[in-house]
């Protein structure tokens, strides 16, 4: 049997999914952030598979596994209750072979990692997706949260980044305001869509002419990134 990585913030989520896997006969390390989640892989070189939350505090999901990716192609699994496109893109950009949002079917989610524990390790040196996204001289690595323009480095605040990101993935793709809101700030966010607009306004003013080539407004819904 396997060694796995259990890593999330909610106690109950990790012995559900703890005790599902110790009764198929798997070691389980369970950890509460990615920061221990991050420690216990360096110190348990046998872990087999990482199970991982997104939103952990300190170190999020995203970032253990990119920390994983670097010295480790053992499969990892996110699981989140963020269900958007966008988050399931930075999940596999971020070296993920699996995402599963929450609620789940514990008995599905067994059967999905027995699926990875066969499938086991891909060789370290085989790369994850690419994760830089290009446009028109735009260039946006999202691993390392780095957008230049034209070779430019370009100065972002860390909401400023992901409504970029969401928008220049989906060229053109309209996502409302309210969606946009709910995906960068959260659903607990207490606020209006004003600040999306002000962001947005903000955004367009240190992109100069590709902001206003690119990044179009279409009233009474939202905003979009057009690839002309």
């Amino acid at each position: 049997m396997a060694k796995i990585l259990v890593a999330d913030d909610e106690q109950l989520i990790r012995k559900l999914i703890g005790d599902c896997l110790r009764r198929d006969g798997h070691t389980v390390l369970e950890a509460e952030d990615g920061e221990k989640a991050l420690a216990l892989f360096r110190q348990n070189s046998d872990v087999a598979l990482a199970l991982l939350d997104i939103m952990m505090p300190g170190i999020d999901g995203w970032q253990v596994c990119r920390e994983i990716r670097k010295t480790s192609g053992i499969p990892v699994m996110l699981v989140s209750a963020r269900s958007q496109d966008f988050d399931q893109i930075m999940g596999f950009e971020s070296g993920a072979d699996d995402y599963v949002t929450k609620p789940f079917s514990l008995a599905v989610l067994q059967q999905r990692i027995n699926t990875l524990l066969r499938r086991g390790a891909r060789p370290v040196e085989e790369k994850a997706e690419p994760d830089t996204l290009t446009l028109d001289g735009l260039k946006i690595r999202t691993s390392a949260y780095e957008a230049e323009l034209n070779g430019k480095p370009l100065e972002l605040t860390l909401k400023e980044f992901n409504i970029l990101t969401k928008l220049v993935s989906n060229p053109g793709r309209v996502f409302s305001r309210d969606g946009i809101l709910n995906d960068v700030w959260g659903i607990d966010y207490v606020g209006d869509t004003r600040t999306v607009d002000s962001h947005m306004a903000r955004l367009r003013t240190k992109l100069g002419d590709w902001g206003t080539n690119h990044i179009k407004t279409v009233y009474g819904i939202g905003y979009k990134v057009d690839k002309n």
